[in-house]
């Protein structure tokens, strides 16, 4: 084999093994509905989220508050979401989609989570110590909330070899903290039938 010969082969090598090495990727809208492996992902979160937060806001309660406080907007605060289920999901993404549904909702006014105060109140501290004294924010002028809202993410999974159907089941309360009274509790569950063709489940 010549030289030229070896030479084009290399050349073909590189031309295939470059264009089957990179995957290919294309940009879509992130309202689109992409659900590859039937899990837990991103329609779900900002589908559950939206749904409860509007039957939350929809009961007696906010009536009720707004009434008893000459129209004042009930303070919240979103607590502790746990994933009980027996997949991953990322449940921090899901409690800020409720965040969002909630400020969005222009019906309460809402405070930062406990993780977000220790950062303000570490700053605050900063501030006494460099700030002027114009600038510089004060201890005691925060906001407390009147209610929590706090819940639980759940699974069911039934399969059999080539299928599964995936049940998630989200229930979530919302509490009042000066009484411990449960003034919501709701509840929002998903079904979805996967099959997988040629594949032992």
């Amino acid at each position: 084999m010549n030289r030229y010969a070896i030479v084009m082969i290399i050349c073909l090598g590189l031309v295939v093994g470059g264009c089957s090495s990179g995957p290919s990727v294309k940009r879509v809208s992130s309202d689109e509905v992409i659900d590859l492996s039937g899990k837990w992902n991103d329609t779900d979160s900002r589908f559950v989220s939206e749904a409860m937060i509007h039957d939350a806001l929809s009961r007696p309660w906010l009536e009720g508050f707004k009434a008893a406080h000459k129209s004042k907007h009930p303070v919240v605060i979103v607590g502790h979401v746990r994933n009980m289920s027996h997949e991953h999901i990322n449940v921090e993404t899901f409690t800020k989609d409720l965040e969002r549904s909630l400020i969005n909702s222009g019906d309460v006014d809402f405070v930062a989570s406990r993780t977000e105060d220790t950062a303000l109140r570490e700053e605050r501290k900063a501030q006494a110590q460099y700030s002027s004294e114009e600038t510089a924010k004060h201890e005691g002028e925060e906001i407390g909330a009147d209610f929590m809202l706090q819940g639980g993410i759940n699974t069911i999974l039934d399969k059999i070899e080539g299928r599964e159907v995936m049940f998630y089941q989200v229930n979530l309360e919302l509490i009042d903290i000066s009484t411990h009274r449960k003034v919501w509790i709701g509840e929002k569950k998903i079904k979805k039938d996967i099959s997988r063709s040629g594949s032992k489940l």
